[in-house]
């Protein structure tokens, strides 16, 4: 995940293996032993398998689980299956969709729609010009986006070793709760699916295609705008460490992520008037503002005694302080770029009104889950002990989402 050599015994823009000196092996830098190659690839078909399976096969689980809600423990909801998917912000997206910023005619303006970025509004347009039921179309693309993102993130996890890796990353983001959201017609899956392999490309140093995923990312969310900042902290990090101030002609492609936060804004400011739309709707949606870290963390703690949203709000200071270790783990271990993708979110929603929304942004550092899965790879009690304690949440978590219930 950083660039070093130090610390990942690879050079990416060499084609050097950890632990090979190619004057000792006889192989050039650009031609490792057929032998190790064909293992390589073996590997790799293997671990992409092995993901395709895990995101299917869990994605067979959430549904069934949802059945289940649906057909025991819906109290007074009796909405059909497919309905229970466009809850929150998957019917702002439809409506962004369908009708654009200015929302339903036949309904009052909601002033929050700003704060979504373009990107799925778009997707959804595309599909839904084939499969015509709304709701459908966002779990389509989250389907298709999320097994995008699972193959890159365990093939992210792999590159550090060590073999298998990958699959216990995919494994422990797909088993925390938030993951319903990657089921869901929301906006994650999607973002994942550009930042992802925006991440592996830059692990091979390939500049221009990296910066242009990240650019389909920021076309999703504001969280484009971090892995914008990550991209060019990991650029000048990597110039500094292999080429002193040298090695520069990539540069230019850095300014492309931040291109369509650049064009989104300038078009709020078309319709509103002002060029930050999308971060006052924020307030006005959700009457989330900056305050200092102590004010949001003293609202937040104020609001876990809620009878009805208590234990959500608990669940938000403890991803919280999860966020808080991972970047002490980022700043030892050197990984400054992604210290800086992690943290600008962490200090984002840290100095919010109050804490929301903290677990559904966990799923997109993924850091956090190479780290988990690096760790579940060397020690196998780790992966079977988070499966026993993390995974079973999940079921109450996708029963809460069918039932319209606030979960993240």
């Amino acid at each position: 995940m950083t660039s070093s050599v130090q610390e990942t015994g690879r050079d990416p823009e060499r084609g050097e293996r950890p632990g090979t000196d190619p004057e000792e092996t006889g192989h050039s830098d650009e031609s490792p032993p057929p032998e190790d190659a064909s293992a390589d690839a073996t590997e790799r078909n293997a671990t992409v398998r092995d993901t395709l399976l895990l995101w299917v096969g869990t994605r067979a689980g959430i549904l069934l689980v949802a059945v289940y809600g649906v057909l025991t423990v819906s109290g007074t909801n009796r909405a059909p299956l497919l309905e229970r998917w466009h809850y929150w912000d998957a019917d702002l997206f439809r409506k962004i969709a369908e009708f654009g910023y200015d929302g339903d005619p036949s309904q009052p303006p909601d002033p929050g729609l700003p704060a979504f970025f373009p990107g799925l509004p778009l997707a959804l347009r595309l599909v839904h010009a084939v499969v015509q039921n709304w709701t459908l179309a966002g779990l389509i693309i989250s389907f298709v986006a999320g097994a995008v993102a699972m193959v890159a993130l365990a093939k992210l996890a792999d590159l550090d070793r060590p073999v298998g890796a990958g699959r216990w990353a995919v494994l422990a983001l797909l088993l925390c709760p938030p993951a319903v959201f990657l089921f869901a017609g929301y906006s994650e899956a999607l973002f994942l699916a550009f930042a992802l392999p925006a991440w592996l490309a830059v692990r091979r140093r390939d500049w221009p295609v990296a910066c242009a995923l990240a650019a389909g990312a920021s076309c999703v969310r504001v969280t484009g705008l971090f892995l914008a900042a990550a991209l060019v902290t990991e650029f000048v990090v990597s110039r500094i460490r292999r080429d002193g101030w040298t090695g520069w002609r990539d540069a230019p492609w850095l300014l492309l992520p931040f291109a369509p936060i650049l064009a989104y804004s300038a078009y709020q400011h078309s319709r509103t008037g002002g060029w930050l739309a999308w971060i006052h709707a924020q307030e006005a949606g959700w009457g989330r503002r900056m305050v200092w870290p102590w004010e949001s963390f003293r609202s937040t703690w104020d609001m876990t005694g809620d009878a009805t949203y208590g234990p959500l709000f608990r669940l938000e200071l403890a991803v919280a302080i999860v966020g808080l270790l991972l970047l002490v783990w980022l700043l030892v271990t050197r990984r400054w770029a992604e210290f800086v993708y992690v943290g600008l979110q962490v200090a984002v929603l840290t100095t919010s009104t109050f804490y929301m929304s903290m677990p559904r942004g966990a799923l997109l550092w993924w850091p956090l889950w190479v780290l988990i899965g690096r760790t579940g790879a060397r020690h196998r009690w780790v992966i079977i002990l988070y499966a026993t304690v993390i995974g079973p949440l999940m079921v109450p978590m996708v029963i809460s989402f069918m039932n319209s219930s606030w979960t993240g």
